[in-house]
């Protein structure tokens, strides 16, 4: 057993299967020793799998199962059947202490229901947010939020959200004052919806946050370096995530085809091969892989279900920076901040700036 972050992982999510989450285990454990995981799924497919990384031999703890969330399977369903499955029984795992953070390559839906209902929202929280780093030309990647978790969003989620980034970029881009911005049409403060107003003046008004709100932004500037934490709702962030891994493909395979399109540029390709593997590693989504749930009370991160090895491995980072980082603390601290300068009447916004906090699982 190790004193290092402990991590719960359901082996049978997800595209990949138990060959590529033990392989990109063992990849994490051998660049981070103080590593422990718990295994949940078919011990009869894990096996044969963990024979093959000596790495993991003092590493692992296997818990049995055979049953498992399908991608297609409806949340309501999985949620019925949660205790019994590698899903499930991953996230109680954190639950009852046993593990520092859940990780699953599984059905996304069904891992935000099962996780919501077995670890509760934070105090202060009404809905938690799935939140992911995206590639950028500036210096570090940047954080985006909600990608899914939420179609609709009043103001104090959107105030929520920006609160939450903000300390994740604090603790994975360890910037002290993260400049936040909410995505909209338009960067003039005439534009947008009436929430996504109603939460910029809330978070103007909210200084004294370890943050630098700096108004609007669009979907054009998002990967320009110019942002450290973009906030939307759930809607808006997965068609923006989508759109900008879809064209991130496109220009890929446009590359691929061109310089394959006759024998000079082939021979143009062969000129450029190190920019175009610096391009390939920047927009590979493996080197960025592992979305976190944040608003609840334990850690939770989602992979790609196509990632490979080192994709997973790069999820397993995030969760163990996570829990050395102690997020939840911080994300509770500033929450609490907020609340107290909201409950003052030092923050306007509307009249659900400064309305009672929801106690924990509560509804909103």
């Amino acid at each position: 057993m190790t004193d290092g972050p402990r991590i719960a992982i359901d082996a049978m999510g997800g595209d990949i299967g138990p060959a590529t989450i033990i392989a990109g285990a063992a990849a994490a454990r051998r660049k981070d020793k103080a590593l422990h995981f718990y295994l949940f799924g078919d011990e009869s497919l894990i096996a044969p799998e963990l024979a093959r990384h000596q790495s993991l031999a003092d590493a692992v703890t296997v818990h049995h199962t055979t049953e498992s969330i399908a991608s297609t399977e409806k949340p309501s369903q999985a949620i019925r059947r949660a205790r019994t499955t590698s899903m499930g029984m991953a996230i109680n795992a954190v639950k009852d202490g046993r593990a520092d953070a859940a990780l699953s390559a599984g059905n996304t839906g069904a891992l935000m229901a099962i996780a919501k209902l077995a670890l509760r929202t934070m105090p202060g929280i009404d809905r938690p947010a799935l939140a992911a780093l995206l590639p950028t030309l500036g210096d570090h990647d940047l954080v985006m939020l909600d990608l899914g978790a939420n179609t609709e969003c009043d103001a104090q989620n959107l105030v929520q959200f920006a609160v939450m980034g903000a300390a994740y970029a604090r603790t994975v881009l360890e910037i002290d004052q993260p400049r936040v911005k909410l995505l909209n049409i338009g960067t003039e403060e005439l534009k947008g919806t009436g929430e996504l107003k109603e939460a910029a003046a809330m978070l103007r008004e909210a200084s004294y946050l370890p943050m630098r709100f700096d108004g609007f932004t669009e979907g054009d500037q998002l990967s320009r370096g110019e942002v450290d934490v973009v906030v939307t709702d759930g809607f808006s962030g997965n068609i923006a995530l989508k759109t900008a891994e879809g064209t991130a493909r496109f220009v890929t395979d446009l590359l691929r085809r061109a310089f394959t399109s006759s024998l000079r540029s082939k021979a143009g390709f062969a000129l450029s091969k190190p920019a175009l593997h610096m391009l390939k590693v920047h927009l590979d989504p493996n080197n960025h892989n592992g979305a976190v749930f944040l608003g609840l009370n334990g850690l939770v991160v989602k992979s790609h279900g196509s990632a490979t090895p080192k994709g997973f491995a790069n999820a397993i980072k995030v969760a163990a920076s996570m829990v050395r980082n102690d997020i939840t603390r911080k994300i509770g601290d500033d929450l609490d901040e907020f609340r107290a300068h909201a409950f003052n009447g030092e923050i306007g916004g509307g009249e659900n700036a400064a309305k009672p906090v929801h106690g924990e699982g509560e509804a909103a």
